[in-house]
């Protein structure tokens, strides 16, 4: 599911937290970033952007999507610019982080604007060593663009696609412990709930329990809106959970994700409360056979279209092909939604060592309901490694 995006304590990757001059070690960051000094983790980002900011003949970069300033500097408070050009790295914010970002000084220079933020950025990108600034165009709004292009020229504007995303898509072993942390965290909350589910509860309540449950194992927050799907309402592949109340020998899917340090974790399980009904019985061996396919399959250097096409040819071999029409998956991050996309519609894209992505086959019967089974995974050298632990058998999701 797409959600808004989410804030985190960025600081915890850089071994400080708000309000605190020196680093700390930080009990849930790995090792790869707490034997590093502080800062020199974002300077290695800021460099390899630089290098692909010379590929495309930038001298400055203007970073405005807030995750991305967070993943470059560590700061993520939100309203706050980056400029990147060949001196020091400039943070843009304003009175309500003054505080926050005063911790970034050592690695940024920074500026408390005093007026709006294009004014500032105007003021700041001007000069002569101001050749050419790259601007996000996947962020920024056409009316954004062009006030920035009136104050500093129109030539010295060029739309930039995806560069800061397209290096967030390869996870380091750091941003991979974060996510295995948020797994965990929505593992553990599942298995606390089940126990709880019974005939009469509605979607509603189901969802509020296991956000719940998350929270008070540390997730700042769902991923995104959970899915709780009772009986029919499965085959909606993004329902929101409302009055319908769970049933006995009917399904229910269930699509959940924690936030553990900003980092998302994305599974989805399919239960029912007793017997199975019969076109979700004959549905689920055959989603169950797509994911493992898919997931064996994974490995750098394989095509993205490549692995949805196999799951997806399981799927219409057994007569489904038109009840399976999302992509097969998406990466993971600080995001939700992140590269690469596993998709049919989408070409070109392939896999590379440090990509963590979800499986999700799903196979969707209006009137009846529907089965996608989900799992989290990291791309190694020799394929896939599953981040999750939870089963994903009927036997296991039959819930007497």
């Amino acid at each position: 599911m797409q959600v808004p995006m989410s804030t985190f304590p960025p600081q915890a990757l850089a071994g400080k937290r708000p309000g605190q001059t020196k680093p700390t070690r930080t009990r849930e960051a790995s090792s790869p970033i707490e034997s590093d000094a502080p800062g020199q983790f974002f300077i290695r980002r800021m460099r390899k952007l630089r290098e692909a900011m010379g590929g495309l003949e930038l001298s400055h970069l203007l970073v405005t999507n807030p995750l991305d300033v967070g993943y470059l500097t560590g700061f993520l408070g939100g309203d706050s610019y980056l400029i990147l050009g060949p001196g020091r790295p400039v943070l843009v914010s304003d009175f309500r982080y003054q505080e926050e970002v005063s911790e970034f000084s050592d690695l940024c220079e920074i500026v408390i604007r005093k007026r709006s933020m294009g004014e500032a950025i105007g003021e700041l990108l001007t000069g002569e060593n101001v050749q050419r600034v790259g601007i996000q165009a996947e962020i920024m709004t056409v009316a954004e663009r062009d006030q920035l292009a009136k104050r500093i020229g129109t030539k010295r504007v060029a739309a930039t696609l995806g560069l800061v995303m397209k290096m967030r898509a390869v996870k380091d072993p750091a941003e991979i412990a974060l996510i295995r942390k948020a797994v965990k965290i929505q593992e553990e909350a599942l298995k606390a709930l089940l126990p709880t589910l019974e005939p009469g509860v509605t979607e509603l309540e189901v969802a509020s329990r296991l956000e719940a449950e998350m929270k008070n194992r540390g997730s700042s927050k769902p991923s995104f809106e959970t899915i709780i799907a009772a009986r029919a309402n499965g085959s909606m592949a993004h329902y929101r959970p409302g009055s319908t109340k769970l049933a006995a020998n009917q399904p229910v899917l269930i699509d959940w994700g924690a936030i553990w340090q900003g980092y998302h974790s994305d599974m989805t399980r399919t239960f029912t409360l007793g017997k199975w009904p019969k076109p979700i019985a004959e549905i689920y061996p055959i989603v169950l056979e797509a994911h493992q396919a898919a997931a064996a399959a994974i490995a750098p250097g394989k095509s993205t279209s490549e692995i949805d096409k196999i799951a997806r040819d399981i799927i219409a071999k057994a007569g489904f092909g038109d009840n399976f029409g999302h992509g097969l998956g998406h990466g993971i991050g600080l995001q939700t939604h992140e590269e690469p996309r596993l998709s049919h519609m989408l070409t070109g894209t392939r896999l590379e060592v440090g990509h963590v992505c979800t499986v999700e086959p799903g196979i969707y019967l209006p009137g009846v309901g529907g089965v996608r089974l989900e799992n989290d995974y990291v791309v190694e050298a020799d394929g896939a490694k599953n981040l999750c632990s939870l089963p994903m058998t009927m036997d296991w999701s039959t819930l007497r």
